[in-house]
């Protein structure tokens, strides 16, 4: 969805878009996906994952946010986009994350 100069991705999961399948199962493999779908997302609506201002992540359990912020740092780059994140009682396809973003373009 493009708004007023900005795009609004919808929460992406760690599924791959040709397969239907979820990705791994370790919470560095889920972000790794998730984030690669955002990027698609994003790059259909000629942004990037640099146009990032705003990212909410939503995790299955909490104590998985030091593997998931390894790899946020690995494929965003500085200064990051604000951030939020929540522990949720499930999520679809049963998987460990979540992540929607906001871009300005």
């Amino acid at each position: 969805m493009q708004h007023g100069g900005h795009v609004y991705a919808s929460g992406q999961v760690p599924i791959d878009p040709d397969t239907g399948e979820v990705v791994g199962d370790t919470i560095e493999t889920q972000t790794r996906q998730a984030l690669e779908n955002v990027r698609a997302v994003l790059a259909a609506a000629d942004a990037s994952l640099s146009d990032v201002i705003k990212v909410q992540v939503f995790l299955l359990d909490a104590d998985d946010f030091p593997g998931l912020d390894a790899v946020y740092a690995e494929v965003m780059s500085e200064p990051y986009p604000a951030r939020s994140a929540f522990e949720v009682g499930g999520l679809a396809a049963d998987v460990r994350v979540e992540i929607e973003a906001i871009a300005a373009v």
